[in-house]
């Protein structure tokens, strides 16, 4: 259960459709060009995404190479500060989690123990480098790293607005749909490392003026290990006043994870 808890913390934009066919036309007369994909990021980051707090109401379906489970999470992210995760099995609680900007700190009923730690161990499993943002922007529907800071070549893919670095020892792909620049996946592929993280998100809702995922699929493989996670979104709120509990019992015993 802990593995799986960490692994759910990590995955739990207007525009006028005329902007959006413009992009789609200066994509396809150069689809090797460098300043269409500054247009595509300039016009994507352009897009509201203003908020405090969220508060997502989800189920999860985890399967690894030895394991599948199905699980509901409360996921409440108050905006650059933190996010908590409240995992239910058969409606009781069986674990919670915190996240802030220097820690991942979690327990669980089960076992009777918890964890504090970093970000290492996330980065681990899941095949990318991560903090707190790169959570985050995962759970919202937005691209890992900032688009802004590196270099892309735009392409256009089943009618999708492709953007891929080239960078040769760390593929990124970040497939943005034109119409309404919400993202529909992003890839990071660590060669050298033999780790490749996927999320897919299958479709978006407008929720308080913002688009957000109603639905998130990833797929990670590290060590020739693979771990796949459907998160599907059963409601979601936005701007609400929350509360953060989160304390562990007496009597837990505080692990180590490798």
């Amino acid at each position: 259960m802990k593995k799986i808890l960490v692994l759910m913390i990590v995955f739990m934009l207007f525009s006028c459709k005329s902007k959006a066919v413009l992009l789609q036309q200066d994509a396809s007369k150069n689809n090797s060009s460098a300043s269409t994909s500054e247009t595509i990021i300039a016009n994507y980051y352009k897009t509201n995404f203003d908020f405090s707090t969220l508060y997502i109401k989800a189920n999860a379906k985890y399967k690894d190479d030895k394991q599948t489970q199905n699980v509901t999470a409360e996921i409440k992210i108050k905006k650059n500060e933190k996010i908590l995760v409240s995992v239910r099995f058969l409606g009781f609680t069986v674990a919670k989690a915190l996240i802030t900007p220097t820690s991942v700190k979690y327990y669980e009923k089960i076992g009777n123990n918890f964890f504090e730690g970093n970000y290492e161990t996330l980065s681990k499993w899941l095949g990318a480098d991560l903090n707190f943002l790169k959570v985050q922007n995962l759970f919202l529907g937005k691209p890992i790293d900032d688009l802004s800071k590196e270099k892309f070549i735009a392409t256009i893919t089943d009618k999708l607005v492709q953007l891929q670095n080239t960078d040769a020892s760390t593929f990124k792909t970040f497939s943005i749909d034109a119409k309404n620049y919400t993202l529909a996946k992003q890839e990071i592929n660590q060669i050298n490392k033999n780790r490749l993280l996927q999320i897919v998100y299958p479709d978006y809702q407008n929720t308080n003026q913002l688009l957000l995922p109603t639905a998130l699929d990833i797929n990670a493989t590290a060590d020739g290990k693979n771990t796949t996670i459907n998160i599907n979104y059963r409601s979601i709120s936005v701007n609400e006043d929350l509360s953060f509990p989160y304390n562990v019992p007496d009597g837990y015993e505080q692990i180590s994870i490798k």
